[in-house]
């Protein structure tokens, strides 16, 4: 009997070694959890798929005229135009503004002059569906470059919300630029900061 408690204090002591060596060698659960975390924010983060052929967002454009206070809020930092319903932003648009802080700053109204198409020489760009919101036809939302058969500059077109890259005007998506012009009307206020 005496060998038989023996052999079981022996069989005891090796089973709560070997739990004892288990939790040191195993990280607890919160251990386990800050070593993920830590991993986790050391991976980059995954870069926004931009496709200047789509709608910047997937649900559908808002209905302008049910809007009760519509705005249009333009972000230089974010290189995005959110159009607004009062302080609710209904919309959010992928955009490009212009280098050198060449889009000018401050509150406009959209003016009565709006295009389908136009080419500048002298800067060898186009872009189609445009609206007008500062000097006349100077200072424009409209679509990516085009060249001056309305192709567009695919190089260009890719910075689209990740960089500002015009030469003063608010570049956006095709449809973005096309319901843009279809729908903001004469007179809204904009917001450029």
């Amino acid at each position: 009997m005496k060998r038989v408690l023996q052999s079981f204090a022996v069989i005891i002591a090796i089973l709560v070694l070997g739990v004892a060596a288990h939790h040191l060698m195993t990280p607890s659960t919160s251990e386990h959890a800050a070593t993920q975390a830590t991993k986790k924010s050391q991976k980059k983060a995954t870069p926004v798929e931009i496709n200047w052929r789509e709608p910047s967002e997937k649900k559908a454009y808002p209905n302008w005229k049910k809007l009760k206070n519509p705005w249009v809020d333009v972000s230089i930092k974010n290189q995005r135009v959110y159009i607004k319903d009062g302080s609710k932003t209904v919309y959010t648009m992928y955009a490009s503004t212009g280098v050198k802080n060449s889009t000018p700053r401050g509150t406009y109204h959209i003016q009565t002059e709006r295009g389908k198409f136009f080419y500048n020489a002298q800067s060898k760009e186009g872009a189609k569906y445009w609206v007008s919101f500062k000097d006349h036809g100077i200072y424009l939302f409209h679509t990516v470059p085009t060249d001056k058969n309305g192709h567009y500059n695919v190089k260009e077109a890719d910075k689209l919300g990740k960089a500002a890259h015009s030469h003063g005007c608010v570049r956006l998506g095709v449809p973005d630029a096309k319901w843009f012009y279809h729908n903001v009307s004469y007179g809204t206020k904009v917001v450029i900061a």
